[in-house]
């Protein structure tokens, strides 16, 4: 059966954009198809702020791996690049979130999906809206209503022009 998940990535160290584009190409298997993908935008750091700015996109994935598998899979690419889990939301080389899978709800040690804090993030939101203008939160609430809140309206987003 073939399921239906959208991903974050975000850089901020190195060269940003040829990273991201690397996570995409080690994230392709048989298992995976990449079916969309949003711009790159360039934004602020969030949760800690004195860092470089990240350069953040959504990819639109279909796979036959549940959200389990796909996570250990995002982890590896995490790791085979050198991602190293020094300082919670600090600098990275890659950061991979699933930010929905199907209408799946996960609440566990392992995995939250949705993922817990997108809905405040317009890193996320912004690109994820790119990809599917329509996509809703499993319980049908539509993720665009989130972007006019106050806190993520502020945030810097920009499209990243290389």
């Amino acid at each position: 059966m073939t399921h239906t998940a959208y991903l974050s990535l975000g850089s901020n160290v190195g060269s940003r954009a040829a990273n991201l584009h690397r996570a995409l190409e080690l994230l392709k298997n048989e298992s995976i198809v990449i079916d969309a993908l949003s711009s790159i935008y360039e934004t602020e750091p969030w949760g800690v702020p004195d860092q470089p700015m990240f350069l953040n996109m959504v990819a639109r994935l279909k796979t036959t791996l549940n959200p389990k598998e796909l996570l250990r899979v995002l982890l590896a690419v995490e790791k085979q690049m050198g991602r190293e889990r020094l300082l919670r939301w600090g600098p990275r080389i890659i950061d991979l979130d699933i930010l929905l899978y199907d209408n799946e709800v996960i609440h566990d040690r392992e995995l939250e999906i949705p993922h817990p804090r997108m809905v405040e993030r317009a890193f996320v939101l912004v690109p994820l809206l790119e990809v599917n203008p329509d996509v809703t939160l499993p319980d049908g609430t539509p993720l665009k209503k989130f972007l006019s809140k106050t806190d993520v309206g502020t945030q810097f987003v920009n499209l990243y022009t290389q």
